[in-house]
């Protein structure tokens, strides 16, 4: 796919789409929030105009929706669609145990609720998920997973079962965890492992037909001289989790899919554990890949270089990080093909820490960065094919959301909202515990989910803030 289509592709999404600006905000144009990073490269950067600035911050009223579940993910929003027979703003979102849910927007009431018909052989379990929903470009049907390892497509208007496609022959030890992604006509899925690594299971990409949930492509980063949906049993190797909120990614220059891999044997011929993947569009081939020159000691201290996904930036350039808390910049034009070749960044920086890195990046305008950890938050700029730190500070968050403007930050306790420039905090917005979650903005609300799918409950709450 080249640039022009891809263009095209993120416009169907988002017709009002625009890139945020520094202080930007004042009258918002109706807009969509489809998917989670609000476009299919995942850059986290949301519509120009969200009603919301930094003046009127404390002026938000905070409505607290029960739900029948812990959406320990990112909500999706369509404006002004069809939900039982009138006109809604909706949030849908995706509880641990695969409870799908429209929300109205203006109300928080529920609109319509999907209940898999696996939910009691799992709920209260280990067996989750943590994936975002991803909404169809027609706005009439959105797309979601479940623990029992199926992507299920919804009515948005009734809520209806579409069709179900099952993503893996082991749903007990392989897991939905990333938010699903569409892109070129294709539903795109990932999967990885649950807490604790129990063999056997392996990250595998997966594109379906929104037509009808039938596989159109795959490939296995264990085994991948297999084709298809595996027993991951079956596989002499386990692991290699693609476990990165993101993930995946695709490049709108050609439509490519990119994917980072977590702690796993690599061989650079059917192993390919602790790397970055460029795939196919439709998921089925492998075409260039990273690997770091530790990539050995990385699987030995369980330190995936899989807890994130790429992150592109503008003229070829990507940033990639991991548990092992360095951010590494690396060019497209520079991966090695299908080989056994390591190294080749042009650049690691630390993130703030010393700490793990599960969250994701922010690109705003194709050069800026932003990342926290739960040491801190910080933005970097790419300048003359260097990163150059701009502005740090110590309180921490999930992944970053820069919309109308201002970056948001959500942590356990509260939202933390700056200037994206200079840092400078201009509000905060009180929230409960955060784990995976990260806030959505758009059309005069934010909304973002509270609590931890590892503590298993089943009801929970998502907030929602609007102007007055």
């Amino acid at each position: 796919m080249r640039a022009g289509a891809a263009a095209l592709l993120v416009a169907a999404f988002v017709a009002c789409m625009a890139s945020a600006g520094d202080g930007a905000a004042g009258a918002t144009t109706p807009t969509d929030w489809p998917m989670f990073g609000f476009d299919p490269a995942r850059q986290d950067v949301g519509p120009q105009n969200t009603g919301i600035e930094a003046a009127s911050l404390g002026k938000l009223a905070r409505q607290q929706v029960s739900l029948p579940g812990t959406v320990d993910s990112s909500p999706i929003y369509l404006h002004g669609v069809t939900v039982k027979g009138r006109r809604h703003d909706t949030f849908f979102v995706t509880t641990t145990y695969g409870i799908t849910l429209a929300i109205d927007a203006g109300s928080g009431r529920i609109l319509w609720r999907y209940t898999p018909a696996t939910y009691s052989g799992y709920a209260g379990s280990a067996q989750i998920t943590t994936m975002s929903p991803v909404a169809d470009p027609s706005r009439t049907a959105i797309y979601a997973g479940a623990p029992d390892g199926r992507i299920r497509k919804l009515s948005v208007a009734t809520g209806k079962e579409l069709w179900s496609t099952s993503l893996t022959r082991d749903p007990t030890h392989e897991k939905l965890a990333s938010a699903l992604n569409f892109a070129s006509g294709r539903v795109i899925v990932a999967t990885d492992g649950y807490i604790g690594d129990a063999p056997s299971y392996q990250g595998h990409v997966v594109t379906l037909s929104p037509a009808n949930g039938h596989i159109i492509g795959e490939w296995n980063a264990l085994c991948s001289n297999r084709h298809g949906v595996i027993l991951p049993s079956s596989c002499p190797q386990s692991d290699a989790a693609i476990w990165g909120r993101s993930a995946p990614v695709v490049d709108p220059a050609t439509g490519d899919l990119l994917v980072a891999t977590g702690n796993a044997t690599f061989d650079g011929k059917t192993f390919w554990g602790d790397s970055v993947l460029v795939l196919s569009p439709d998921g089925s081939r492998l075409l260039k890949h990273w690997t770091p020159t530790n990539q050995d000691d990385l699987n030995r201290q369980d330190l995936d270089l899989g807890s994130t996904a790429p992150a592109l930036l503008s003229g070829g350039y990507f940033v990639q990080g991991g548990k092992d808390g360095t951010l590494r910049l690396l060019r497209l034009s520079r991966l090695a093909g299908v080989s056994d070749a390591t190294g080749g960044e042009l650049q690691s920086v630390p993130v703030p820490g010393p700490t793990d890195l599960f969250s994701e990046p922010a690109v705003w305008k194709g050069s800026w960065v932003f990342l926290a950890t739960s040491a801190g938050t910080a933005a970097w700029r790419l300048e003359g094919g260097r990163l150059r730190e701009v502005w740090s500070n110590s309180s921490g968050g999930t992944s970053p959301v820069l919309a109308g403007g201002l970056l948001y930050v959500q942590w356990s306790g509260d939202i933390y909202v700056y200037s994206p420039s200079t840092g400078k905090l201009v509000g905060e917005l009180p929230i409960g515990e955060a784990h995976w979650q990260s806030p959505i903005v758009v059309d005069g609300r934010i909304a973002a989910g509270e609590g931890n799918s590892n503590d298993h409950a089943t009801s929970g709450v998502l907030d929602i803030y609007r102007l007055p």
